[in-house]
C-alpha cells in the first residue's frame, strides 16, 4: 500500500500500518544519527533503589525497543503521558486531540546508568529532538518529543542538557523537545508492548526502529545488551 510521507500510522489504521510494504516506506527514511556530547550536569539522585524516567520521542515502538537493549534498565513500558486517564487509549490518542504523547516509562538502576546517560542515549539515537509534533512519517502532537520529569533533579538535568546541546550547535536546528512535569503515565495496550522484539521484520520497524538499535550498539557499545528486557 503506497503512502505519502505526510501520513501517520493512525491515518490508515493500525492493521494497515503494520502491513505497509518496505518499498512504500523507503520513500521516507529515518534521519541519520547525531553523535552528541554527554551531559555536563548529571548528579546522582537522592535516595537509593530503582528510578523512573518518562520520555516521549515519536512512535513508542522504537523508543521502547532502544531502551530495552540498554544496560541498567530494569523495564520499559510503552504508554501515554500528558493527558487524562480517560483518553489513554490508542485510537483516541491517535486523533491528536488528547494532550497525550506516545511515551515510554523507563525503570532503571542508578547504580548502573544515570538519568543523564539515559537522556544522552535518547537524544542520540531514540529521537530527532529538532522535529516539532512529528517523527519522520508520523505527524501530530502525539508524536512530539518531550521529557516528563518526576522531580526537580530530573527537570534540572533535562533543561541544562538541552541548553548545553543547543549552545554546542550539535544539530542543524534548535531542540524542540519539551520539558514538563509527569502528570501521569498510562500503559498502552498489550499488542503495543515489546513490538520491536516481537515484530523485527515489520516494514515500519525495519525502516525506522531497527536502525536506532543498531546505532545504540555502535555508539554506546558498553551500554548495549543483546538480550532485550521485556515489558510483558
Amino acid at each position: 500500500m503506497p503512502i505519502s510521507p505526510t501520513l501517520n500510522r493512525a491515518a490508515f489504521g493500525f492493521a494497515a500500518a503494520i502491513a505497509l510494504t518496505s518499498a512504500a516506506l523507503g520513500a521516507c527514511q529515518a534521519a541519520p544519527v547525531t553523535r552528541i556530547p554527554a551531559p555536563a550536569f548529571d548528579p546522582a539522585p537522592p535516595g537509593a533503589g530503582l528510578q523512573t524516567a518518562v520520555l516521549a520521542g515519536g512512535c513508542f515502538w522504537g523508543v521502547q525497543g532502544v531502551f530495552e537493549h540498554v544496560r541498567g534498565i530494569d523495564k520499559v513500558v510503552a504508554g501515554y503521558a500528558g493527558g487524562k486517564r480517560s483518553t489513554a487509549n490508542y485510537e483516541v490518542v491517535s486523533t491528536g486531540t488528547t494532550g497525550h504523547a506516545e511515551s515510554v516509562k523507563i525503570v532503571y538502576d542508578p547504580k548502573l546508568i544515570s538519568y543523564g546517560e539515559i537522556l544522552h542515549i535518547f537524544f542520540s539515537v531514540a529521537t530527532d529532538p529538532t522535529q516539532v509534533n512529528r517523527q519522520f512519517p508520523d505527524q501530530g502532537t502525539q508524536y512530539r518529543s518531550e521529557v516528563f520529569y518526576g522531580d526537580a533533579g530530573q527537570k534540572a538535568v533535562a533543561q541544562r542538557y538541552i541548553a548545553q546541546l543547543d549552545a554546542a550547535k550539535v544539530y542543524h536546528h534548535p531542540i524542540a523537545t519539551r520539558v514538563d512535569p509527569d502528570s501521569g503515565f498510562f500503559p498502552a495496550e498489550s499488542y503495543h508492548q515489546d513490538y520491536l522484539v516481537h515484530h523485527p521484520d515489520a516494514p515500519y520497524i525495519a525502516t525506522y526502529d531497527a536502525p536506532k538499535v543498531a546505532a545504540l550498539k555502535s555508539i554506546f557499545p558498553t551500554d548495549y545488551r543483546a538480550k532485550a528486557v521485556l515489558a510483558l
